[in-house]
């Protein structure tokens, strides 16, 4: 007869609840921005007076913490999949990163400032919290140098590209597309500069 092992339930339920806090705070912050995050009104969405708040985070930037290392997990495993999957074309395949990480940050303003913007005054991730962006970011390293990108500012000119067009994009056009669709002629301009081999991405004029 298999014996199954024991179930710590009040860890279960712990654990249950410091997701439903996490959960409520981004409500808030894709309602009302980031630094609206307080305890009270978190406490107040999940029907917990502010002091038992503090049994399960001790200030709100710890509540911040938990919600840049579950963003950066979640796209870590996105990434992941992103990657296993890229064009053997290495332009094709530079677009295809491009585009996912585009993607994904402008579906969420609220979780791109905090993944990726100082936006909160005095917070700093922890260790464990910032752990799955540096993940992300050897993986995507690992990636750029079997494309034949190796120069690390090659790399950094890269992001500076990415990141400026989903900041116009977020700023100028949310919900649109005008600067997803510069991201074929931008690739097209890095990689020339590059001296990455393939086709053109952009269509003739």
């Amino acid at each position: 007869m298999s014996v199954l092992p024991n179930r710590d339930r009040q860890a279960e339920r712990r654990e249950a609840t410091r997701r439903e806090i996490v959960d409520a705070a981004w409500e808030i912050a894709r309602r009302d921005g980031l630094a609206a995050v307080t305890l009270r009104e978190v406490a107040a969405m999940v029907g917990m007076r502010s002091p038992s708040l503090y049994s399960h985070f001790d200030s709100k930037n710890a509540i911040y913490d938990a919600m840049f290392g579950q963003a950066w997990s979640l796209f870590l495993a996105e990434a992941e999949e992103n990657l296993e999957r890229l064009p053997a074309a290495p332009r094709e395949a530079l677009l295809d990163m491009s585009e996912h990480f585009f993607d994904f940050a402008v579906a969420d303003l609220a979780r791109y400032q905090l993944m990726n913007q100082r936006s909160i005054p005095g917070f700093v991730p922890s260790e464990a919290a910032y752990a799955p962006s540096v993940e992300v970011m050897e993986r995507f390293i690992a990636a750029m140098h079997r494309l034949g990108v190796t120069d690390g500012a090659d790399i950094d000119l890269y992001l500076a590209l990415c990141g400026g067009l989903v900041d116009m994009q977020l700023a100028n056009d949310p919900g649109g597309d005008r600067w997803r669709r510069q991201l074929p002629r931008v690739m097209d301009m890095f990689a020339d500069d590059v001296a990455l081999p393939g086709p053109p991405l952009r269509r003739p004029r």
